[in-house]
């Protein structure tokens, strides 16, 4: 069975804590009037996985699932998507819509018509395991060192809201910024961060948020050796391109011999944290390590999933 046009068949679960640093209009209102048939659930105090768990053991069980929130809740759901064999709506509803602005889904409107011309279309993903944790689907990006540092400060900073308290925790790391180690293959590096990007992207970006494509199964991993200032090692984590045309303009951004590429199908890591938390990030999302020491495995998968996309 495949979803209608009208939302017959789709379990459409929406995050209403996503996006809330964006001022945006609310787009329930399309929504509903566009899918009058689907079935649509509020996360609430509910998980995501509670909720699709619940729904596929309904006598009439859906046929896609689909997400209006941002990043986190868009990878949560493609993973679930995956291990049923079901396609993925995804309905932007977060502060950056990474993935959802990859697949060409600048607006939810965009994404309504992509799913109403049922033009779908397989992608490549990424799995990532930590030690020997059970995979986890990524779809844009996962980090260790400074970024996920600087999250876990602005975590400490909700009451400030999304964006004073990013500026808040840049300025701390400023100051704070941890070193960690990395052994790949036998060899060893001190380096301020490392991000492993699904699909080959700009050399000169160190911090890989959004992913060029949906079709390329490589890895593209970015290591920033810790040879620079903290003041290089914040810096670095910039992602717009105008930010980094700026700070390359003004000589703040790590001078090319400081970086490393590596372009594979796979990759393992140790990571040892050291004084720095032990925490990692995957698509936007803050996890703890399960010690200052652990490994890191991703590897490409190639059409692993299918999703809802402009032609």
């Amino acid at each position: 069975m495949s979803a209608s046009p009208t939302g017959r068949g789709l379990l459409l679960l929406h995050n209403p804590r996503s996006g809330t640093s964006v001022v945006r209009a609310d787009p329930m209102p399309e929504i509903r009037r566009r899918l009058p048939d689907a079935a649509i659930a509020e996360l609430g105090d509910r998980s995501i996985d509670e909720v699709v768990t619940a729904a596929l053991g309904d006598d009439d069980p859906p046929a896609v699932l689909g997400i209006l929130g941002g990043d986190g809740s868009v990878s949560r759901v493609a993973h679930l998507a995956r291990g049923h064999g079901l396609p993925l709506l995804v309905l932007p509803g977060g502060t950056f819509n990474h993935f959802a602005r990859a697949a060409g889904l600048e607006t939810v409107t965009d994404a309504l018509d992509a799913f109403a011309a049922g033009t779908s279309r397989a992608v490549a993903v990424a799995e990532l395991r930590i030690d020997d944790g059970e995979p986890i689907t990524v779809l844009n990006a996962a980090s260790v060192g400074a970024y996920p540092e600087l999250l876990a400060q602005r975590e400490k900073r909700t009451s400030l809201g999304k964006w004073w308290g990013g500026a808040v925790a840049a300025w701390r790391e400023l100051h704070d910024a941890h070193r960690i180690t990395v052994v790949r293959g036998g060899r060893r590096a001190v380096a301020w961060s490392v991000f492993v990007g699904v699909g080959v992207d700009d050399p000169r970006r160190i911090a890989r948020m959004q992913r060029a494509g949906l079709d390329d199964p490589t890895l593209d991993a970015r290591l920033h050796h810790a040879r620079g200032t903290r003041l290089r090692a914040v810096t670095s984590l910039a992602f717009g391109r105008r930010t980094i045309a700026v700070l390359r303009a003004l000589r703040l951004m790590p001078p090319a011999s400081d970086l490393e590429r590596i372009l594979v199908d796979d990759i393992d890591l140790t990571v040892r944290t050291g004084e720095a938390p032990a925490v990692y990030v995957h698509d936007g999302e803050l996890e703890e390590a399960p010690a200052d020491e652990f490994r890191i495995r991703m590897r490409a998968v190639p059409e692993g999933l299918r999703v809802f996309a402009r032609r």
